[in-house]
């Protein structure tokens, strides 16, 4: 056997130890995951399940839809989220009359140096807030896609990146309520996750209804990461091992949704891998290195239902129920599919 040819003098030199210093420092982003959990947690009581489903999708580079009535604690989670990530925050009221210059800015000449200067909008921020996003029309809408798909965003000829981490947290009101506009297909699809905050429990409403009026609860929070760690967590969160025998499995729910009779859209390539993300982020989230069913299952409902369409026109009069309907579906099926041993 002849011995292999020597590198070309021409290809970059990488030693073992530069490979080492990329590689994802697992213990150092699950501690600062933890650390981020109990901070948001301390503000927003009750609600565990939903901060670690919206830090999940943090933590697998997504973004984050909040589907509820208002009132129940959306915009607190992201300011707290911010505070908590050290990063700037960024809010846009979304109105009937918003347009896509105001999210992503507007070039403004200045006469003193005669030159025309970037005025930038909202969309700049590591944590923007795109409140009641399904109350303004789809044009502006839209002006979000390359931004959430790209993290750089295009204004008059000119692409910009955002800073990083760079987080879109939008609420929604429910699709039934007056004065809404259906988020298009492609709008979904670009949400990591769809979460729902739900109503607290009584403990849990007495405890915000009875704080004293003039504190403000997100005031006190501190950073707690910066983006180094932000960007660690993400890198250990990609780096979770799956077994072959689990990505079997959740391929096999993706198929089953796509020729279930019960649905008329099942979930696309794109789809399976925001799903695949999450249910490793969940896993570094439970301070594990690897995934086990449980995480593909809890994140299959928030990862998958907006993406897929219910079937028949006995829920055409009703957004809503054609979205419970294909939550039920998915809940099925992933209960239906035996779990790999």
């Amino acid at each position: 056997m002849s011995p292999p040819p020597p590198a070309s003098p021409h290809a970059p030199l990488e030693s073992i130890e530069s490979v080492d210093a990329r590689a994802p420092r697992v213990r150092e982003a699950q501690q600062a995951y933890g650390r981020l959990e109990t901070t948001v947690c301390s503000v927003i009581h009750g609600k565990r399940e939903s901060v670690r489903l919206a830090l999940v999708a943090l933590a697998a580079g997504g973004h984050l839809l909040i589907e509820d009535v208002p009132g129940v604690g959306k915009t607190t989670l992201a300011r707290t989220m911010a505070r908590a990530l050290g990063g700037t925050f960024r809010r846009i009221q979304f109105t009937s009359d918003l347009l896509p210059s105001d999210i992503l800015g507007v070039n403004v000449f200045v006469q003193e140096t005669g030159k025309f200067e970037l005025k930038r909008g909202p969309i700049f921020g590591n944590i923007v807030l795109a409140d009641e996003i399904n109350r303004t029309s789809p044009r502006t809408q839209s002006s979000l896609l390359e931004a959430m798909s790209e993290g750089r965003v295009s204004i008059d000829s000119e692409t910009y990146d955002l800073e990083r981490p760079f987080f879109v947290i939008a609420t929604q009101n429910p699709l039934e309520h007056f004065g809404t506009y259906p988020l298009p297909e492609s709008q979904m699809d670009r949400f990591l996750l769809r979460i729902r905050m739900g109503y607290p429990s009584r403990e849990d409403e007495r405890r915000v209804v009875m704080a004293p009026g003039d504190v403000d609860p997100v005031g006190e929070v501190r950073p707690v990461v910066d983006a180094a760690e932000v960007a660690n967590i993400q890198a250990a969160a990609a780096r979770v091992r799956v077994d072959e025998s689990l990505f079997d499995y959740a391929q096999r729910i993706v198929e089953e949704t796509r020729h279930s009779p019960f649905l008329s859209l099942g979930v696309s390539p794109r789809g399976f891998q925001a799903w695949f993300r999450a249910a490793k982020a969940r896993a570094l989230a439970s301070q594990r290195d690897y995934a086990v069913p449980d995480d593909f299952k809890e994140v299959a409902i928030p990862a998958l239902a907006h993406r897929v369409l219910a079937a028949g026109g006995a829920f055409g009069d009703s957004l809503g129920r054609a979205r419970e309907e294909a939550e039920r579906v998915l809940a099925d099926l992933v209960e239906r599919v035996p779990v790999p041993v």
